[in-house]
């Protein structure tokens, strides 16, 4: 492993076993890395580390600004690289509980909130790409349609980046989502709303917990017949080992890459319209 920091790339080379290397020296004896360094950095990190030849994960968001993302994307595919962005969110049993639900077909409008207490942490960017990207990356994937606009609102408070943010999406299909993001809040919120042709589904992520009404729902509804609600829950693993996992299974085996440099390119996008919104650009 490699941290800028000596002292602290001591610290955990004595608590994990792995050795303390200077970054040319771990990445030439790696056949992967993984890059967690600061979003400024991310692009010149991976850059090196894809010209060595090594396929590469790197935390969401996956680059500053799309061009250098673009630039990820194009060199891991000349060289035939795995690369990964670090949306864990598509690895937890949530998400997956969701999308075996069947929720997002056909869909109109979502609601998603993701809101927690203030914590000295991440306060390099903004929380639309430190939490909201996570719920811009969830309703691109279940609109499945391009974004046509972007409105947005939001203020910096306890950092030099907007700390709370509330953003409008209209899709090219006729779609539309509302994203909310705040890390000044009073206590933790994760919830998703999905509605649509064929009813509404509510998913509380920390109570884990999916309620969809439904044609054919479990629980009939007395008033809408033929409808009803079914119910579902999920036991939580943890997403970052699978995550990892899946990194490993697409270097080892070919396995599809969840989470792509395209899909972290999409996120990214939505993410930077959203504060260019907020800024009034």
């Amino acid at each position: 492993m490699h941290d800028a920091d000596p002292a602290r790339a001591a610290a955990i080379a004595a608590e994990t076993g792995a050795p303390a290397l200077a970054a040319e020296a771990l990445i030439a004896a790696s056949q992967a890395v993984v890059v967690t360094v600061p979003t400024a950095f991310h692009h010149a990190a991976a850059m090196q580390v894809l010209a060595a030849g090594r396929h590469l994960f790197v935390e969401k968001p996956i680059a500053a600004t799309t061009d250098q993302a673009r630039e990820i994307i194009a060199a891991a595919r000349a060289r035939g690289l795995v690369l990964q962005v670090g949306h864990i969110e598509r690895y937890s049993a949530a998400i997956r509980t969701l999308r075996e639900s069947g929720a997002g077909q056909g869909a109109l409008a979502f609601e998603a909130t993701r809101v927690a207490p203030f914590r000295p942490r991440s306060l390099d960017v903004s929380v639309v790409l430190d939490l909201m990207i996570h719920d811009l990356d969830l309703v691109l994937g279940l609109a499945a349609s391009p974004l046509a606009g972007v409105r947005a609102v939001g203020r910096a408070v306890m950092s030099p980046h907007p700390d709370f943010a509330v953003a409008q999406l209209r899709f090219e299909s006729g779609a539309a989502a509302t994203v909310t993001a705040s890390r000044i809040s009073v206590g933790l919120e994760r919830r998703l709303r999905v509605l649509g042709p064929g009813g509404e589904t509510r998913v509380d992520f920390l109570a884990r917990s999916l309620e969809r009404v439904h044609p054919g729902g479990a629980e009939p509804v007395a008033t809408m017949p033929g409808w009803g609600i079914s119910r579902a829950t999920w036991t939580e693993h943890d997403s970052l080992e699978a995550e990892q996992a899946g990194f490993i299974a697409s270097i080892t085996a070919g396995a599809p890459v969840e989470a792509d440099g395209e899909v972290g390119l999409r996120a990214l996008d939505a993410a930077l319209r959203v504060e260019a919104a907020i800024a009034g650009r």
